[in-house]
């Protein structure tokens, strides 16, 4: 006779049994939203910025791009390496001033219709060749162009082109030729005090563009007697004499003045080039400068900081604060990137990349002011390149002032 389990022998059994099953489970992914918010108060759009480009025309402007045998010419009745007197061939070896020559024509052209430009050289020699000629800083008489009185395109594009006509009148070699030292401190004291470039309703920037150390500041604490302090800039040691004190680095006063620049709202964009602002003590010098100025390079994921550089994500900034160019097509490409941080050329657009656009043009919200605007052809579109506003919208921000900005948010959700 077969006798029956215990009611929990049974049930132990069961759970045995439903253990020794198995389930096929389907995995399901949740989904994921991300929102990217930007958000921006659009003040005084129509206001273009102000432009002083600050450009040193020391005698070391005169050396060639890339020095070699085939920059050799014929001086004093010896070969000899070209650059200051012994006047390069530039159709064989270009220079470094002829670099510039040649790069600033495409800047100012694409650039002028929207940027209040001016121009200031350095040093002031005034044809002299004493030490107090060859370290003058700028002077009214060194302001060869002024910032402009009409805003209108078609007068900052002429009035850009008058830059580039004087810059494209100083010769490379022969009298009028660049000469002399560098005397940053005193030429950027010079800008700060041009009292049109610190307007309070528009950006305001200094490009400085330079190939040498700052030097030429006869109130240097340093003298060429201390060698290590002074760090001379002179070949061969040459510290003494008129250079004693005009020979030591400036570094010290050329990054406070470029600080005080930034104190009245005018931020100063660094370019070093040629050979010395990438050597020796030239990336900590003009590092310095550049984040005093306000105006150290950007980066992120899209955009590198270039060969030799690395970007602090943290940060999102480059190691290397200052432009850096070794040849013409470095200054051009540092000029075009200038010109896109800080020319606005289509006011009534907000840059959507990347992450930042909506997977589905349906999951895109604007804000107006505060109130929630849907789009239409007198409000916004959203366009490959983002939310591109029109109409009545973007007279709105056309007409924005300081005193009545524009507040726009645009929320794009992601579905991943």
């Amino acid at each position: 006779m077969r006798s029956k389990l215990p009611l929990l022998s049974a049930l132990s059994v069961g759970a045995v049994v439903l253990a020794c099953q198995t389930y096929d489970f389907e995995p399901v992914e949740p989904l994921a939203i991300a929102q990217t918010t930007v958000e921006e108060v659009i003040n005084a759009r129509r206001s273009k910025p102000n432009i002083m480009m600050l450009v040193d025309t020391s005698g070391s402007m005169t050396l060639p791009v890339n020095p070699g045998p085939s920059c050799d010419v014929e001086f004093e009745g010896s070969m000899v390496p070209c650059g200051y007197d012994a006047v390069c061939n530039v159709d064989i070896c270009p220079t470094r001033w002829t670099a510039l020559q040649a790069v600033v024509p495409d800047f100012l052209r694409n650039s002028g219709p929207f940027v209040r430009f001016a121009l200031t050289t350095y040093p002031e020699t005034r044809g002299g060749s004493g030490v107090a000629d060859l370290c003058r800083e700028s002077t009214p008489s060194a302001l060869l162009k002024t910032l402009p009185a009409q805003e209108d395109d078609d007068s900052l594009l002429a009035h850009a082109n008058e830059i580039n006509t004087l810059l494209q009148q100083i010769p490379n070699g022969g009298p009028g030729q660049p000469v002399g030292g560098t005397p940053t401190s005193g030429s950027l004291r010079f800008v700060r005090e041009q009292a049109g470039l610190v307007d309070p309703d528009r950006a305001n920037f200094v490009i400085l563009l330079t190939d040498g150390l700052p030097n030429c500041n006869a109130n240097n604490a340093n003298q060429g007697t201390d060698i290590e302090r002074c760090k001379c800039t002179i070949a061969g040691n040459g510290c003494r004499g008129g250079y004693l004190q005009n020979g030591c680095l400036d570094e010290d006063a050329s990054v406070a003045e470029v600080r005080a620049l930034a104190d009245r709202g005018v931020k100063t964009i660094v370019i070093g080039f040629g050979s010395e602002t990438a050597t020796g003590d030239g990336p900590a010098v003009l590092n310095a400068m550049a984040r005093a100025g306000g105006f150290a390079r950007q980066c992120d994921a899209q955009n590198s900081c270039g060969a030799d550089d690395t970007c602090n994500p943290t940060t999102g900034l480059c190691n290397r604060a200052f432009f850096q160019a070794a040849n013409q097509a470095e200054l051009a490409q540092a000029l075009e990137d200038i010109s896109k941080a800080v020319v606005n050329p289509e006011p009534c657009l907000i840059p959507l990349e990347g992450p930042q656009r909506p997977s589905d043009p349906k999951l895109l919200v604007v804000y107006v002011d505060g109130v929630r605007t849907t789009s239409s052809d007198s409000t916004w579109s959203f366009e490959e390149a983002g939310v591109l506003f029109t109409g009545e919208t973007c007279q709105r921000i056309l007409n924005s002032t300081p005193e009545s900005p524009v507040k726009i948010e645009v929320r794009a959700i992601r579905q991943r």
